[in-house]
């Protein structure tokens, strides 16, 4: 086997290795989430994890407050976005970088998501605001039905806004968006991932906020907008998610109204 043939497959091997470090990572803040939701719920256990829940449910304490809600931002981040950046990854892979672009890709995701840390930090203020302020509720941290009746409905006149769509134009075209914002050189990929990162923000922030209206520490929520946020790539995926949300939103307030005229111990009259 020539020399050129092994540096290929080395340089192969290496990218593969990125994608799978990447999912990795993924995975175990989707775990840690889901531990922290079930923490959150149950408010036992020990540890760091039972003292950064215990600190999201007092917003009147707002240095631990800010401290906690920024560390489970960032790890939600990690989770959902992470996904969203492989099939820029696998363009720049495709390009010719150079002998030293190996790490590339890895610089690239480091952008990306050095982006998204800073919007979980904007998010973070959002919610020890609307915490303190009683418009978040449950261990879910869920906004009120009014409220979160609103968010859905910002999102929705969101996705038909011009520039949510200059915005996700850069995420359906990977190639293009190389060919215009290409940069030497590994802070060249950084960059690049930065400003990808910028594009998707303003591309799926409104959608970021339903978070707020399905409770930002569900995991079925987190789940349901990583999927919105992929599927964004195709129109007609969206649509059908719209329709679940909204389903989802009209079912979420008729419970909350039935809670609110039949309060837990109390018994719901027999329709006879």
């Amino acid at each position: 086997m020539s020399t050129s043939a092994r540096g290929a497959r080395f340089h192969d091997l290496q990218f593969r290795l990125t994608l799978a470090a990447l999912l990795v990572v993924a995975a175990l803040a989707w775990a840690w989430l889901y531990d922290a939701q079930k923490t959150m719920a149950s408010m036992r256990g020990d540890g760091l994890l039972l003292d950064l829940m215990r600190a999201m449910m007092a917003p009147g304490d707002s240095a631990a407050y800010l401290l906690a809600s920024a560390i489970m931002w960032l790890v939600m981040m990690i989770a959902m976005m992470t996904p969203a950046a492989l099939p820029m990854l696998l363009v720049l892979r495709g390009l010719d970088r150079g002998p030293a672009g190996q790490l590339d890709p890895l610089l690239f995701a480091g952008g990306y998501l050095t982006g998204w840390s800073a919007f979980a930090l904007v998010a973070t203020v959002a919610q020890w605001w609307l915490h303190g302020h009683d418009h978040l509720m449950g261990a879910n941290l869920a906004a009120s039905h009014k409220v979160a009746g609103g968010i859905l409905t910002a999102a929705g006149i969101w996705q038909l806004t011009p520039f949510k769509a200059a915005c996700l134009a850069h995420c359906r075209g990977p190639l293009g968006f190389f060919l215009k914002y290409g940069r030497a050189g590994r802070w060249g990929a950084f960059v690049m991932g930065l400003h990808h990162g910028t594009y998707c923000i303003g591309c799926c922030w409104m959608l970021m906020v339903l978070m707020f209206a399905g409770g930002t520490m569900s995991v079925a929520t987190m789940a349901a907008v990583a999927l919105f946020v992929l599927a964004d790539r195709d129109r007609r995926s969206v649509i059908h998610l719209c329709i679940g949300a909204n389903l989802f939103a009209h079912k979420r307030a008729s419970t909350q109204a039935l809670g609110a005229t039949y309060p837990s111990g109390g018994a719901e009259p027999s329709p006879l």
